[in-house]
């Protein structure tokens, strides 16, 4: 059914008002009154059934918890328990009194992300473009400039090695065939993990023998568990065993120059070489961001898999447009980006890169310079927005991540220039009070 509204029209007459105990010039209070709830509920309610099924939750609660999660780089369990201590979030999730009580379930985030899906996502990021735009804290003028960059988007996975992965596999195959009933000739389950011990330790002298020789046992023991569990099912099998499979002996047959090699064997992730220095192999997906040349504020954040970097700048623009509503003239990136100014120009945006400095005026050139502003913001969504380490599942977790990082770091940007509103606010009404309450002592004269 349709979801059902937080607020409580009646009230509660053995609770106080929220209103009468927190500071009305907070922030998040301030931030309530500036985001147009409506429209979610118009947007997502047509994801759900007019009248069969059980009353989904509110949709303001669900958007306002990924909002503050986001925000304050918080799990689904954190925000929930966070969530019943703090007044203010319970405020900003749109209910009139204290509640004591969880508003839901941690997983009911989880399934809710999955009902919106990245479309979702995108319209929670378009809200926090066009909030930021009505209250101020950037202007219309300031999205015809962006920059533009890539990052890896890191998946939640032990490091690959040959080792791990013979193990996995042999893990999920045992699990599946117990589940099914199936009878294994030996399910390896000591030897294993004794094996994979043994595949750590140092690659040097008497040490690497028994390491190569556990790495090849581990090796043999999967083949042999795979052909057991294809004699006993007789090649009649399930669709998840029939992938169980496939991937293990995917993983089994590849080499170190195969190409689409398998990195993990419960999520699907990208070697990707970024040319760091400290870090030279991040396996996950790519995330391509656009900000605003002047104040850093995300218009476009997109997922791919592994393509170059010029390849995702045509898709970024055209989001970073459609979102703020606004023509970009001038697209500022690094010359990874090279070879793609034709395409650029193709949608009315001249692409302007680090080469191309000396050949720019004045003017252009501080742009030119502010181009780099983007790695420590595209820094801070790793460190403070849940971007450095993706812990959601599948393309859809990929997607999602880099987007609600994207709106997360646009929320903290709001929050931070209502914060010194609403304290300029405060400040200017104490003081008009102490000169309207506070009269001049009279003087006494003495006679």
């Amino acid at each position: 059914m349709k979801p059902k509204s937080s607020a409580n029209p009646q009230g509660n007459l053995f609770t106080s008002s929220l209103r009468q105990i927190i500071n009305m010039q907070h922030e998040l209070v301030l931030l309530e009154k500036i985001i147009d709830w409506k429209s979610f509920d118009e947007y997502f309610g047509d994801l759900y059934h007019e009248s069969q099924g059980a009353p989904g939750l509110p949709t303001r609660l669900m958007v306002g918890l990924h909002y503050l999660k986001y925000a304050f780089n918080f799990s689904d369990e954190n925000t929930v328990a966070q969530f019943v201590e703090n007044p203010y979030w319970q405020f900003f999730c749109g209910y009139d009194h204290f509640q004591i009580q969880p508003p839901c379930d941690p997983s009911s985030m989880s399934r809710w992300r999955g009902r919106i899906g990245k479309n979702g996502g995108e319209k929670m990021l378009q809200e926090t473009i066009v909030t930021a735009i009505q209250s101020g804290v950037i202007k219309k003028q300031d999205c015809k400039r962006v920059n533009v960059d890539t990052t890896v988007q890191e998946k939640n996975i032990t490091f690959p090695t040959d080792a791990r992965l013979y193990e996995r596999a042999m893990q999920k195959l045992v699990d599946a065939a117990q589940t099914r009933g199936i009878k294994l000739r030996q399910p390896y389950s000591r030897i294993r993990k004794k094996l994979l011990r043994q595949t750590s330790l140092a690659k040097r002298g008497k040490n690497a023998k028994v390491a190569k020789a556990a790495l090849r046992k581990l090796k043999t023991r999967l083949g042999r568990l795979i052909r057991d569990v294809e004699r006993k099912t007789l090649g009649v099998v399930d669709e998840g065993l029939s992938l169980l499979l496939e991937r293990a002996k995917a993983i089994l047959v590849q080499q170190k120059n195969d190409k689409n090699k398998i990195y993990s064997f419960h999520e699907d992730v990208e070697c990707i070489a970024k040319g760091k220095a400290h870090k030279k192999y991040e396996f996950g997906n790519k995330a391509s961001f656009a900000t605003t040349s002047r104040n850093g504020f995300v218009l476009s954040a997109l997922s791919f898999r592994n393509e170059f970097d010029g390849d995702t700048l045509k898709a970024t623009l055209e989001q970073a447009q459609e979102f703020s509503g606004q023509q970009i003239i001038k697209a500022y990136c690094d010359n990874g980006y090279r070879g793609r100014k034709r395409k650029a120009s193709d949608i009315g945006v001249e692409l302007i890169l680090s080469n191309d400095y000396r050949s720019l005026s004045s003017g252009e050139k501080k742009y030119c310079k502010h181009r780099s502003a983007i790695e420590p913001e595209i820094g801070h969504m790793k460190n403070e927005n849940r971007l450095g380490r993706n812990f959601l599942k599948g393309y859809l977790g990929d997607a999602l991540n880099i987007v609600f990082a994207g709106c997360g770091h646009n929320i903290r940007k709001v929050l931070a220039v209502l914060k010194e509103i609403g304290g300029e606010f405060f400040m200017q009404l104490y003081f008009l009070l102490l000169k309207v309450l506070i009269r001049p002592i009279p003087t006494v004269c003495n006679m």
